[in-house]
């Protein structure tokens, strides 16, 4: 299966780079780039899972009621993206139900950050998707963490999708900097490989980021947004529709394991 996921979010990625949005204007890029997610995986008749934070969550309801009548997943990305304390497991798992009316089953954390496994099991998720079994400068170093899934403390643990050789990340940054047709084929290698795939991304790189002086991004994160990501997913999807392989919500994966 192709596990296709995006954390919709409140665009704040920005203040890394020593810029400011306001919050209005993080929450309208998003809600801009989620609806083009959204008519994508319409066109293609594919289905994903959205790693919600519960701010982002309370003020897109449009994003919210898409997701759900269009058959994708609702999960969890904490409350706020740029915070996080323990108590957000629960809370934004508690808000993001009491918005949609559906029962929340996994979480991702904000920038495949560390978070407590037995924090995530006492707050009732039944799957945790935040580990890049990779090593990304200044990020982590998860090389000692298996390439596919395990469970840990009751947990289901899903890392992002790595090649088999050298553990290559599949993830948006790769998305935008290699030719589509080498990210085809190590997705390929690893569908072929591990049974799936799993990989994510952003709405915000749906929209153009190439102002630097209003978001600071250096060359290898705005490239290939808006509207050259759009069509460069546009052709992703149609190759996996093309090589066959099916696509679901990590929620329904986890159940047929």
């Amino acid at each position: 299966m192709v596990l296709l996921s995006f954390d919709i979010e409140e665009f704040d990625m920005a203040f890394e780079y020593g810029k400011t949005i306001s919050f209005e204007d993080q929450i309208r890029i998003s809600i801009q780039g989620s609806h083009s997610i959204l008519d994508l995986l319409k066109k293609h008749r594919l289905k994903a899972t959205f790693f919600c934070t519960a701010t982002f969550g309370q003020h897109a309801s449009e994003i919210l009621e898409r997701i759900l009548e269009e058959g994708h997943e609702l999960a969890s990305h904490g409350y706020y993206h740029s915070d996080f304390k323990p108590e957000h497991l629960l809370a934004s798992k508690i808000e993001l139900e009491r918005l949609s009316g559906v029962r929340i089953e996994g979480y991702r954390m904000a920038r495949m950050m560390p978070v407590d496994e037995k924090e995530i099991k006492n707050a009732g998720y039944v799957y945790n998707s935040s580990i890049n079994p990779t090593w990304l400068p200044g990020r982590y170093n998860n090389l000692h963490v298996s390439r596919t899934y395990f469970q840990d403390s009751g947990v289901l643990q899903l890392p992002a999708s790595v090649s088999p050789l050298l553990r290559f990340p599949l993830f948006w940054l790769s998305f935008h900097n290699l030719p589509l047709s080498w990210y085809q084929y190590l997705a390929k290698r690893t569908y072929e490989k591990d049974g799936y795939l799993n990989v994510y991304f952003h709405p915000w790189e749906f929209t153009d980021l190439k102002d630097k002086e209003r978001f600071g991004f250096p060359g290898y994160v705005s490239k290939n947004s808006g509207i050259q990501m759009i069509d460069r997913m546009d052709r992703f999807m149609q190759w996996i529709n093309k090589k066959g392989y099916p696509s679901a919500t990590i929620k329904d994966f986890v159940s047929s394991l």
